[in-house]
């Protein structure tokens, strides 16, 4: 029994010893997506996170990945306002690159960004097809807009459950214009269902395995009940993620192109 609690115990610090590695190596590839306007208050507005990612096994990379979301949608968008990403360049300090969208997946939520400047180092993406549920992960993002500072947070949970994104609504009545474009285009696909907390500002974070550090999906929504300000005081608990296997379709196209 003795022995036993011995090897719980150097399991446990083996654990945490991986997961502090993991952070370290996934850290300067999660950066913050927003917009920048000389003549506003204040002059850069985060939108949300994102991160560096390559096809193949590139070690550094100019192609970062979000939600769709996070850009300004044409009904808000401000046209004097640059596109920028801020870029980690050590532990305190972070530089504002331009940013170019090269293609939005609207089904799956997904924007590939290119920044300007020298390439940063890129998170691997991992097999989303062999997660099932019960696997533990952790995500990293700016929860809440970066109200709490801009440093990296991560949340460590696991999938509880795998489900479909576009789900059957009760009647036909509740179903809207842009579900049924979604099903139609082939939006009925599985998503990760998450017991880890996520915030607004968490939208675009890399989901990744707290062993390797490879990608397994990317945070796209969080559950919220009632406004986006009762998020922190009274947290639904339930996020989701896009499979990392759409990731990967959309950084291959790049590399094509």
């Amino acid at each position: 029994m003795f022995f036993l609690f011995l090897a719980g115990l150097l399991l446990t610090g083996l654990s945490r010893a991986d997961m502090i590695s993991t952070i370290a190596k996934v850290k300067p590839s999660v950066v913050i997506v927003g917009t920048y306007k000389a003549t506003n208050n204040p002059r850069f507005t985060l939108r949300g996170t994102g991160f560096v990612a390559g096809a193949g096994d590139a070690g550094n990379s100019n192609l970062v990945i979000t939600n769709a979301h996070v850009l300004q949608p044409p009904e808000e968008k401000d046209f004097d306002a640059a596109l920028v990403v801020q870029v980690r360049v050590d532990q305190n300090q972070w530089q504002m690159r331009p940013a170019k969208v090269l293609e939005i997946d609207a089904v799956h939520d997904l924007a590939m960004l290119r920044i300007e400047g020298p390439a940063v180092p890129a998170l691997r993406m991992g097999d989303s097809t062999a997660v099932q549920e019960g696997k533990a992960v952790a995500f990293m993002g700016f929860p809440i807009g970066g109200a709490l500072g801009f440093s990296p947070v991560t949340h460590r949970g696991m999938v509880s459950s795998i489900v479909a994104a576009a789900m059957p609504t009760p009647s036909a009545r509740q179903l809207n214009e842009k579900t049924i474009r979604s099903l139609r285009s082939g939006g009925n696909f599985d998503i990760f269902q998450l017991d880890g907390t996520a915030y607004p500002g968490n939208s675009g974070g890399p989901l990744f395995d707290p062993d390797t550090g490879e990608v397994l999906g990317i945070v796209n929504m969080v559950f919220i009940k009632g406004t986006r300000e009762s998020a922190l005081t009274h947290p639904s608990g339930i996020s989701y993620a896009i499979p990392s296997r759409f990731i990967q379709q959309l950084l291959e196209r790049g590399k094509s192109d």
